[in-house]
């Protein structure tokens, strides 16, 4: 008993978000009586398994020294194409789903292939295709489309022993993402990236293919969560569907301790980071704040959450990592230098001012 406190009380050492989280719940408890309720509950796992979904994936990129801001348009053009696959309840909704996913994973393609291959900004590249994928979500529904039946519905609203079954994708998802970055050279290799990209070139680590790798999974997870937003709301309006979900998920990742200048994170501070918002928002709600006031709050949470990011690089070392042994990709005969690999902006940046 005195182990389990023990190793309790470092946890909460080494997660400060974790102890204001278990603070808001007993404070709202406390106010509402509401919060703890299972219904209630329920729908918090409902809207935070869309942000997981996505907040997930989201996090190695980001850990890799990337970013994606094309994500909840990604998730309207998925939610788009979903539901008119399900064409009012005579698609197959396991197609729809597919379907879905398939899109975000081009988007990611097309993301992915510029950022790193094409050595442009993320930045830039995804505010660009952020604007370009909501108008083709626009092209494809120019009206909301609604009234996908109940197979395509049940990926929303559906319970599996009481829990939303997007709420068991999501964290079969984060399981697999967090055993991947923990257990495999791949995953090391995510770190290694955004800690030191040309130091990881160097140790024969694909510094162009990884990076490629995880702006495809991003894509293919937003159209992953539009499917969910579609079938729970049984509509898909192109215009509103994921509008400013890509700040969502990115304050929900910093929170959970995602270094904004790449290299550190886990999986367990986003699932932190994710219940966070999604609690902080059930208890405005329950507290009867106004949806203005609600934006301030989001809005300051997305202040905080930078400046956690930005401080705990100033006052803690970054993580070392031991990369596995890769073969190194192959490059042309133009540029050799480990300078010409490197895929993070800020570092290109200090070269020049150099």
């Amino acid at each position: 008993m005195s182990t389990s406190l023990a190793r309790f009380g470092r946890l909460l050492g080494r997660s400060p978000l974790l102890i204001l989280l278990i603070v808001l719940v007993i404070v709202v408890q406390l106010m509402t009586g509401a919060q703890l309720t299972w219904p209630n509950l329920r729908g918090v796992l409902l809207d935070s398994a869309v942000t997981l979904t996505i907040a997930a994936p989201l996090a190695m990129l980001v850990i890799a020294g990337q970013i994606d801001l094309s994500v909840g348009s990604t998730l309207a053009l998925g939610g788009v194409i979903a539901g008119q696959v399900a064409n009012n309840g005579h698609g197959s909704t396991l197609v729809a789903l597919l379907a879905a996913i398939l899109a975000g994973a081009l988007v990611g393609v097309v993301n992915g292939a510029l950022s790193t291959y094409g050595r442009l900004s993320s930045f830039i590249v995804t505010l660009g295709t952020l604007t370009a994928v909501r108008g083709a979500a626009q092209l494809l529904s120019p009206t909301p489309s609604g009234n996908y039946g109940p197979g395509f519905g049940f990926l929303g609203v559906g319970l599996v022993a009481a829990v939303p079954v997007s709420v068991w994708i999501s964290v079969l998802l984060v399981v697999v993402l967090a055993a991947f970055l923990a257990w495999t050279p791949t995953g090391r290799h995510v770190y290694a990236i955004g800690i030191n990209p040309e130091a990881a070139y160097l140790s024969g680590i694909h510094v162009r293919r990884v990076p490629f790798g995880l702006f495809v999974a991003c894509g293919a997870a937003a159209g992953l969560a539009g499917a969910f937003t579609a079938a729970r709301l049984n509509s898909a309006p192109a215009g509103q569907l994921g509008l400013g979900f890509e700040l969502t998920a990115l304050t929900a990742v910093l929170l959970g301790g995602v270094a904004l200048t790449g290299g550190k994170g886990s999986m367990g501070g986003v699932v932190v980071g994710v219940l966070f918002l999604g609690l902080l928002k059930n208890g405005l709600t329950l507290l009867h704040v106004t949806t203005f006031w609600q934006q301030v709050a989001s809005g300051l949470a997305l202040i905080v959450a930078v400046a956690i990011s930005l401080l705990s690089q100033r006052v803690r070392p970054v993580r070392t990592v031991d990369p596995a042994p890769a073969i190194p990709e192959e490059s042309g005969p133009a540029d050799l230098s480990p300078a010409a690999h490197d895929t993070n902006p800020a570092h290109k940046s200090l070269a020049m001012s150099s």
